[in-house]
């Protein structure tokens, strides 16, 4: 009797153990996926595919006040609205969502179009110097709208995912790729069927140039990414890495700016290096033509693509010799 009644009690506990285990297995599901056979995915299109490519004729809707770059709104002939991004940042973003997206996370439908027409153009408060006559805009990035309801954003400091694998990965995706604007508001939850199904950067624009305050960054300059250094510092159990945020001195008189900026370098500071080593295994499964895909898809020339791809390669080389 008393036999029965242990193991009538062994097998309580792990019944009701059983949903903390599926909540603990399946809670990185919403930042990472496992994408399968990594080597025959399609970094030229991206997260979206070919099927779910921009059509060829937009309609304005709206300009879009916020953030550092110009953006607006469109419809295609397909009935699918797309934002519209110009500037530095159209090319880097296109590029470093594939980046991303070929890791396992989740990331943003962007394409990239040298020139769009626009009917219905209006002018622009920001950004009019890429729009010319008859509607005709350039260097443009085009991020499909229809990926579910944003709910919230999320913080780096802050989320279920902290102490996990994945999560150590993106903090060294974001080192990788020189993202210096780690701020919350950057960081979307989207609603995918009634729940919090993904969680997504959803502005990687400040990436593939130079870390460091507002006199020194850069984004999507090939020169500026090739010549900063990517690890800093190796212990026998953690490893990091390469991130300036801290803003221009003087700004320490307003505080909560300077703490803000600051923090992020924390960001890619202290990985435990098998999460390091974990991520770029599986970065390395991708083929130099891969890597290479990522930058032709995002308007670079053929020097900048190969420049790009040369030092995301040794980079991701140096996180399997960690």
């Amino acid at each position: 009797m008393r036999y029965h009644k242990r193991i009538f009690s062994i097998f309580l506990v792990l019944f009701l153990a059983l949903p903390a285990f599926a909540q603990q297995a399946g809670t990185t599901v919403a930042l990472w996926r496992d994408r399968g056979d990594v080597p025959a995915m399609d970094l030229l299109d991206g997260p979206g595919g070919k099927n779910r490519q921009p059509g060829t004729n937009f309609t304005f809707i709206k300009e879009t006040i916020g953030g550092t770059s110009p953006k607006f709104e469109v419809e295609d002939e397909n009935g699918s609205k797309w934002k519209v991004k110009l500037g530095r940042e159209a090319k880097s973003e296109t590029a470093a969502t594939r980046l991303l997206w070929a890791a396992g996370y989740h990331a943003d439908e962007d394409y990239y179009r040298p020139q769009i027409h626009v009917k219905g153009m209006k002018p622009l408060s920001r950004g009019q110097e890429y729009v010319s006559d008859g509607g005709i805009v350039r260097e443009a990035r085009l991020e499909r709208q229809d990926g579910g309801k944003k709910l919230k954003n999320w913080s780096w400091y802050d989320n279920p995912f902290v102490g996990t694998r994945e999560f150590n990965g993106l903090r060294v995706m974001m080192a990788l790729i020189n993202n210096w604007d780690l701020k919350e508001n950057n960081n979307d939850i989207y609603d995918e069927g009634g729940a919090e199904g993904r969680y997504v950067i959803s502005d990687l624009g400040a990436s593939l140039g130079r870390t460091g305050s507002s006199f020194a960054r850069s984004r999507g300059v090939m020169k500026d990414y090739e010549e900063t250094r990517f690890v800093t510092k190796v212990t026998p159990e953690y490893v990091d890495f390469v991130m300036h945020s801290r803003p221009f001195f003087l700004t320490i008189f307003y505080f909560p700016y300077y703490f803000h900026r600051t923090r992020m370098e924390s960001v890619a500071k202290h990985i435990p290096i098998a999460d390091a080593r974990w991520l770029g295994n599986r970065l390395g499964q991708l083929s130099p033509e891969q890597i290479r895909d990522c930058f032709r898809a995002a308007g670079f020339s053929p020097a900048e693509v190969e420049g790009y791809a040369r030092v995301v390669m040794q980079r991701i080389e140096a996180l399997q010799k960690l």
